[in-house]
């Protein structure tokens, strides 16, 4: 039984997916790998106005998860959605945003503050250079000089309001693989299953989610987003949106290839120049050399007429013998 439902790769779809209490716990609990008892959506009051609305999608939770041991804490979840390869400072400066926020410090006696736990979850829509994992988990552990592990400092309040765990999902690695609840709860993003001729939706097979009520809930709300004309429109904005990206990106990556040719032409254009002036500079030594070799000549000859002529040698003779004119001879001697 094949079922059509919205594709959640859209903000708009996201965003309608996940303002659903149940949807949202599903989600998250199969991410954190942990029971998540209660779960609010927060304020968005840090907007990062340096991020395109479309292109860099945050919602941020307050949640209340049952631990291993039974124990029970409030959380704060940051959850990012992105299409496109994203600079890591757009996410640390949210990150920091949200470190410093009045309403994530939780109180305790003595009036001291301590910032909840936070977890940062990336769904992205672009690999992490050579990752072959589709979902990666970063946990902050801490070590003695020795490099021993410090036991409870994962639940030291002051430790937990400096460091924060990151759950990343590589969403082009999603292949429709099902092999534990996290898979089958990423699997409405698999982007292998989009149908052929409308990337809006994705079709999913019916079998997989029977036997889970909270997945087939899920699939439900999805497709009532097929059938509401204003997320529709929005999916077609971003779209547009999009295409005006890749336009961009094309058209900066044609200017860069281009400037890149050019560089390599001026390149070669100094290069030709360096050797010209290498060359010029071996003639300006040659004709140094010729120079001087000249100068010595005429050193030599003017000794040889000066000698001729205290000899009484007259200056017609010597004028002949030199081939040269008596005017030149007489200033070569000094008399005229």
């Amino acid at each position: 039984m094949k079922i059509t439902v919205a594709n959640p790769i859209y903000d708009s779809v996201f965003k309608f997916m996940m303002e659903d209490e149940r949807i949202a716990r599903t989600v998250l609990s199969a991410l954190l790998k942990k029971e998540v008892l209660t779960v609010e959506m927060r304020r968005h009051e840090h907007p990062n106005v340096t991020r395109d609305n479309l292109s860099m999608f945050r919602i941020d939770f307050a949640a209340k998860v049952r631990e291993s041991d039974g124990s029970e804490r409030l959380i704060l979840i940051e959850l990012q959605k992105t299409w496109l390869n994203t600079e890591t400072l757009r996410f640390r400066r949210y990150l920091a945003a949200q470190y410093n926020a009045e309403e994530n410090m939780l109180k305790e006696e003595e009036q001291r503050c301590y910032a909840m736990p936070m977890v940062a979850v990336y769904l992205l829509g672009h690999r992490v250079g050579d990752i072959e994992e589709p979902v990666v988990y970063v946990n902050h552990k801490a070590f003695d000089y020795d490099g021993r592990e410090v036991a409870n400092c994962d639940t030291d309040p002051f430790i937990n309001s400096l460091t924060h765990d990151s759950i990343i999902v590589q969403i082009p690695l999603l292949h429709g693989k099902i092999n534990n609840r996290l898979d089958k709860v990423l699997s409405v993003f698999d982007q292998t299953l989009v149908a052929d001729k409308n990337q809006h939706v994705i079709n999913l097979d019916g079998k997989l989610y029977e036997d889970d009520p909270d997945m087939m809930h899920l699939l439900h709300r999805l497709g009532l987003a097929t059938m509401n004309a204003d997320l529709r429109q929005e999916m077609n904005d971003e779209d547009e949106y999009f295409s005006a990206i890749e336009d961009r990106d094309t058209l900066l990556m044609e200017a860069k290839a281009k400037l890149s040719d050019l560089d390599a032409q001026l390149s070669d254009v100094n290069s030709q120049l360096s050797d010209a002036n290498a060359q010029l500079s071996d003639v300006n030594s040659q004709l140094s050399d010729v120079n001087s070799q000249l100068s010595d000549a005429n050193a030599q000859i003017r000794s040889m007429a000066q000698a001729m002529y205290h000899n009484g040698v007259s200056l017609e003779v010597i004028a002949q013998s030199m081939n040269c004119r008596i005017d030149d001879l007489e200033a070569l001697l000094g008399l005229s």
